[in-house]
């Protein structure tokens, strides 16, 4: 028996998965605005690995990389997040990608913040049909002379 995925073309297959793919990053989204640590966690492989600009140099596994986001939200009262320049490179069951992204929002203490944009790279893998981040890295460029982050970029 043959699926309706194998009279598609390897492009028209790659284009819908990375439609599939920007959908998760839309997803992803919405559950930091509703600061929401279930959504995220349906977004993440049990085993992701992220880098990510706070310590220590790398987060394993979901309940690490929820943590992460727990404190996030512990600060923040109110989230926004924006992404910008979203591209992707889709394999069959593989997929990376990269942006712009930047998370703002009311601190608890009321103050708004406009935060920073970073840069962002994103590893997925399609398990059981369902794309998944498995990596995903956050940066900040740095300024060599004085080995401090430069925060105040705009893509």
């Amino acid at each position: 028996m043959t699926t309706p995925n194998e009279f598609r073309s390897r492009a028209e297959r790659d284009a819908v998965d990375e439609v599939e793919i920007r959908e998760r990053i839309a997803e992803a989204v919405e559950a930091l605005r509703a600061k929401d640590l279930g959504a995220l966690e349906r977004l993440y492989t049990t085993d992701v690995v992220s880098f990510d600009v706070e310590p220590p140099l790398q987060h394993v596994g979901i309940a690490a990389k929820l943590r992460n986001w727990a404190t996030v939200f512990q600060v923040f009262e109110s989230v926004d997040y924006e992404v910008r320049e979203l591209t992707f490179a889709v394999g069959d069951d593989v997929a990376f990608g990269h942006a712009f992204a930047r998370l703002s929002g009311t601190l608890k203490n009321g103050a708004a913040t406009n935060g920073m944009w970073v840069r962002v790279t994103y590893g997925f893998r399609k398990i059981d049909g369902l794309w998944s981040i498995a990596h995903d890295q956050v940066s900040v460029p740095f300024d060599l002379a004085t080995g401090r982050g430069v925060v105040d970029l705009e893509p």
